[in-house]
């Protein structure tokens, strides 16, 4: 494992010591806040989909948004050089070295923005969507937003103050979510997205820095500036080459199928990554703080890993078979008839989205156990392989191949490279394996209930509550005997 060095405390030794229980009840405590947050605001997201989806905008302005989110994202992913992730990571008061995170960032993020700026008209050409210039201007102001506002929040991660983050996020969502509905039915298009992530990330920074005083200081250290980029920067790789994972397709489909076809597709990958955004994002916002306290004992990392995989795929599972299974009424029922060719790209996606949460954990486990290298290699060997096939995918089966080409990479290539690294890490396969044992033989018998329900009582939305409903009872019932594993009551080798 490599080690990871900083400026206060040298180089960190391995320990069996197990982590103290104080640990385990801020982990708890953290992840509860975070799952409430998580849950309230997608939901709020959720509803406000719906309303510009019917009444506002169209599937063309979708496509320009997805494209423009896409941009914006895999900037975000090398915004500040990965150095943030050094203030939970670290040993000692991060706000010695704060100082320096905080300039590293500001400067990379304006770097980025201004390279953006005049870049935008290219870019948009060759995505073959010249209207999304503006948009990617706009959006992208966000990138000098996150650059300043990663300091405080990294801080508030460290010490799993996830109440204080549920506050912020509500501020940011409220005036986000006004900003964009105002523009949106004055006639703005997708440019009201922009507006809104702007106004919302401004008052995300402004929450931030009352939540965490003092942590907006810059300040200069020359060696504690090389120990972090020593440190970020292949993080920064990392993290660039996962976005680019869940970002390629948007863009295949945006220059090979055109704007109308990518927002069927923007919609139904949103609708996939329901799940993760509830589920995944929730635990990710403790997770990574959480694996880096165990970091120095291989046994209690893996158990960790194991009970937490356990509890996400649990939770994962029934929504991605009730979203795939009910693909067509849902996506009638929630967004109107427009949206339904949307539909057929959903059940593919939905898979993708229960692979994502278990990759995306082990992304976070590989970072804090310092498997840096093993990351690399796996995001890269994932976007390598991606490229190809979904532009097969996209000129053979439009969108419904680029979601099929998504699923056959990750499952033949992916997870068993993620295993591997996972394995190099001290977790072993079979952990692993009796984690996912239950909710993945619960998740078959809700399918085949599913399936049959849908056949004898049909479409219509009574049908569709109770279809949804037995389905989720079986669920339950099946994985009812991993309850104990997941409670913590067992560990994975005797659950």
């Amino acid at each position: 494992m490599d080690s990871v060095r900083t400026p206060d405390s040298g180089t960190a030794e391995p320990s069996d010591t197990p982590a103290p229980p104080s640990l385990g009840r801020k982990v708890v405590t953290a992840a509860r806040w975070s799952l409430i947050n998580t849950v309230v605001m997608r939901l709020g997201n959720f509803a406000t989909g719906i309303l510009l989806a019917r009444f506002a905008l169209g599937p063309a302005e979708w496509g320009v948004y997805g494209l423009a989110q896409t941009v914006l994202l895999v900037l975000l992913s090398a915004n500040e050089l990965g150095v943030g992730l050094a203030l939970v990571r670290w040993d000692g008061d991060p706000r010695r070295f704060a100082p320096t995170v905080l300039t590293l960032g500001a400067a990379s993020s304006g770097l980025l923005y201004a390279a953006i700026f005049f870049a935008a008209p290219t870019v948009a050409g060759l995505l073959d969507s010249p209207g999304a210039s503006g948009v990617l201007r706009v959006m992208c102001l966000c990138l000098v937003i996150d650059g300043v506002a990663q300091v405080p929040a990294g801080i508030l991660t460290r010490e799993f103050a996830q109440g204080r983050r549920m506050l912020i996020d509500a501020l940011n969502f409220v005036l986000s979510t006004a900003v964009t509905l105002t523009l949106a039915f004055a006639g703005w298009g997708a440019m009201s997205f922009a507006w809104g992530a702007v106004a919302g990330n401004v008052a995300a920074l402004v929450g931030c820095a009352l939540a965490a005083p003092g942590a907006l200081r810059f300040g200069w250290d020359p060696q504690q500036a090389r120990a972090l980029l020593k440190f970020g920067l292949p993080l920064a790789g990392a993290s660039l080459l996962a976005l680019a994972v869940v970002n390629v397709d948007t863009m295949v489909v945006g220059s090979s199928l055109g704007q109308t076809a990518l927002g069927f597709y923007v919609l139904a990958f949103n609708m996939s990554g329901w799940p993760v955004r509830i589920i995944s994002e929730a635990a990710r916002r403790v997770s990574f703080a959480g694996f880096s306290r165990l970091a120095d004992s291989p046994q209690a990392l893996a158990q960790g890993f194991s009970r937490a995989l356990g509890v996400l795929v649990t939770g994962t599972v029934p929504l991605c078979v009730l979203l795939g299974g009910l693909a067509v009424p849902v996506v009638h029922l929630v967004y109107g008839s427009t949206w339904v060719p949307a539909a057929a790209a959903l059940p593919w996606l939905m898979a993708l989205g229960l692979v994502r949460i278990g990759c995306e954990l082990a992304y976070d486990c590989l970072v804090a156990a310092g498997q840096r290298r093993s990351l690399i290699l796996v995001q890269g060997l994932w976007v390598l392989a991606l490229v190809p096939v979904l532009v097969v995918g996209a000129h053979l089966g439009g969108i419904v191949g680029v979601s099929q080409g998504h699923v056959v990479v990750a499952a033949v290539l992916v997870v068993p490279a993620f295993l591997y690294a996972l394995g190099r890490a001290g977790i072993g396969l079979a952990p692993v394996a009796r984690a996912c044992a239950w909710p993945f033989l619960a998740g078959a018998v809700m399918t085949l209930v599913l399936l049959t329900a849908k056949w004898l009582l049909g479409d219509g939305t009574p049908a569709l509550l109770l279809t949804g409903a037995v389905a989720l009872v079986c669920y339950a019932v099946c994985v009812l005997p991993s309850r104990r594993f997941l409670l913590g009551s067992r560990t994975p080798e005797t659950a």
